[in-house]
């Protein structure tokens, strides 16, 4: 039976379900967004483009809408029963009453230009497909009727520029009804071809497709896209003047997408993890839509629903392969401010919200919309400047999940640094500690560069919470031999990191316990003094203890305590415990 308290429905949690009525008809948890219906509905704008992170309920919401307005969902008013549209007698009767195209561009990924074209095509007459039955009435001509059979993944672009908007005529005539269009992640295609060399090629065949479907189209009731970015009006959008834009700045539609914190604390209640609200604060908060903060990661919150484990769940999936790109390439200014931000720190910087594509490789500002418009940095304000009143945006890492991504991608800036890292790996496999100290330090030089990373554990940059989300990265790759747990109770207290081999068997590969000090010039004498008050932490709070009731004796596990001060780090290590005393 269906679970219900306040917004949240349903007990089971499944990871990645997309599809609005399976989720429904299933009972599986889910936090009532159907007030997105309404205030798009009562907005009344022709066509509609909202931007929001991946993973952020774009293409659930995108289900949602079509199988509320669509006339092949005329019956299912049973899948709003209960939830917050329902309530209103006017939704009610408009349930079900709309002929509903719904095309997904996120599987468009194509290294080359006509590949990508075909995909796009293949798309399209997938649509044509659904539709046949149309051809069964008496209502259109040999001649549409040959046009209609003309579209497939072979079609030259001409007949591909008009096809979604001459569909739009069919359902139209037969339905005696405007269609309502939804296209979900419209950019992905744009990003494959920037990112692939074929960006001026492609925009011009998507310019067609676009004016066609959403500028000279008279059988069209209304429509929504979704994406990441908000590529410029410029290169696909130049002749559509009926575009209400919502990026992660609007008011619009800001609670719809993501979880607001009284959703997840709720959750959090419902699932008996009250305990754990300020840790999952501090790994998916920190998201910023138009006014509202505290929106959390929605994928990072259902992943910890289920495993109920601390860790980077949204990291884990697919990468933005355009950020990638542009931090590889990033110039050295550029490359300073975002290890400011690894530090905890803030920019300041101003950019246009609208992705110019073209200018991407002259124009490095645009990849501090990119990182906002993405996720990775959240908005803390807005402060217009000058005669003008341009924008400049205040941004910060979102939180430590992202902190952990940003670990990964900037790994690869240095070569250097990657040989380093690579190294460090080796040598914590190998429990070889000078070595461990060696290639950290060089890590640390390379990839901080000249950044204050903070020098004490009150400061506001929090630098215990950089260190410990950068050693986090770097062990990353070590999944498929090692659990990786962060702060998570053991014994009597919370231990930074632990590593717990998969194959408790394999005597090779030691249980490990990380834990982090920032130097604090006030209580400790030297950087060695505040690695060994690492190592007394990991004893005196008893840490072992997941690891000895795992199985785990206590002569194979190892301690190692990591001092930081600056660009300084100091490890130090013990092997194993002996009667609580340090050997």
């Amino acid at each position: 039976m269906m679970y219900f308290k306040g917004g949240c429905w349903g007990m089971k949690v499944v990871i990645g379900k997309q599809d609005f009525a399976s989720l429904r008809e299933h009972d599986y948890f889910y936090i009532d967004k159907t007030g997105l219906i309404e205030e798009w509905w009562e907005a009344g704008d022709d066509v509609t483009l909202i931007t929001r992170p991946r993973r952020f309920g774009k293409t659930l919401n995108m289900s949602m809408l079509n199988c509320f307005f669509s006339n092949r969902y005329s019956d299912r008013g049973d899948l709003f029963d209960g939830l917050n549209i329902w309530n209103n007698e006017k939704y009610r009767q408009l349930q079900g009453t709309y002929p509903v195209i719904f095309l997904s561009f996120a599987g468009v990924k194509a290294d080359n230009l006509q590949d990508s074209k075909t995909q796009i095509k293949t798309q399209i007459s997938e649509l044509y497909e659904q539709n046949r039955f149309l051809l069964e009435s008496n209502l259109f001509s040999d001649n549409e009727k040959k046009i209609f059979n003309d579209v497939n993944m072979y079609m030259d672009d001409v007949l591909s520029y008009s096809s979604l908007n001459t569909l739009c005529r069919y359902l139209e005539r037969y339905y005696k009804k405007k269609v309502i269009m939804l296209l979900d992640e419209y950019d992905t295609p744009m990003q494959e071809a920037y990112v692939n060399g074929y960006w001026n090629e492609f925009t011009s065949f998507m310019r067609n497709i676009f004016n066609n479907t959403f500028k000279t189209n008279p059988y069209l009731e209304r429509a929504v896209m979704t994406g990441i970015t908000r590529v410029s009006k410029q290169s696909i959008f130049s002749d559509l003047n009926n575009l209400s834009v919502i990026t992660t700045t609007s008011e619009k539609y800001s609670t719809y997408f993501g979880f607001t914190e009284s959703e997840v604390f709720e959750a959090l209640d419902l699932f008996d993890l009250s305990e754990r609200k300020t840790d999952v604060k501090w790994w998916y908060d920190g998201f910023t839509f138009g006014s509202h903060t505290d929106i959390y990661n929605p994928w990072s919150i259902i992943n910890f629903l289920s495993e109920k484990e601390l860790k980077p769940y949204w990291a884990s999936t697919s990468a933005n392969s355009l950020v990638n790109k542009l931090i590889r390439t990033a110039s050295p200014d550029v490359k300073k401010m975002m290890e400011e931000l690894l530090s905890g720190g803030e920019t300041v910087v101003s950019f246009d919200e609208q992705i110019i594509f073209s200018q991407l490789d002259t124009d490095e500002n645009a990849i501090w919309s990119l990182l906002m418009a993405s996720g990775y940095l959240k908005l803390n304000s807005v402060e217009h400047r000058g005669l003008l009143r341009k924008p400049w945006y205040h941004l910060s890492i979102t939180n430590l999940e992202t902190l952990s991504m940003f670990s990964d991608m900037f790994s690869s800036w240095f070569s250097s640094g990657e040989a380093h890292y690579n190294q460090f790996v080796g040598a914590l496999l190998k429990g070889n500690l000078k070595e461990m100290n060696i290639y950290m330090n060089d890590v640390a030089l390379s990839t901080f560069s000249s950044f204050d990373t903070g020098t004490h554990p009150s400061g506001r940059s929090q630098p215990e919470r950089f260190f410990h989300g950068f050693v986090l990265g770097l062990i990353s790759d070590l999944r498929d031999i090692y659990e990786i747990k962060s702060n998570r109770e053991s014994g009597y207290g919370r231990y930074d990191i632990m590593m717990i081999p998969v194959d408790i068997h394999d005597k090779t590969h030691d249980g490990i316990v990380l834990e982090f000090k920032v130097h604090d010039a006030d209580g400790e004498a030297t950087l060695a003094d505040t690695a060994q008050a690492a190592l007394r932490q990991i004893a005196d709070k008893n840490y072992d203890a997941e690891l000895i009731s795992r199985g785990i004796p206590k002569s194979r596990i190892q301690h190692y305590g990591f001092a930081f001060e600056g660009k300084k780090v100091l490890i130090a290590k013990e092997k194993y415990l002996v009667k609580n005393n340090i050997t």
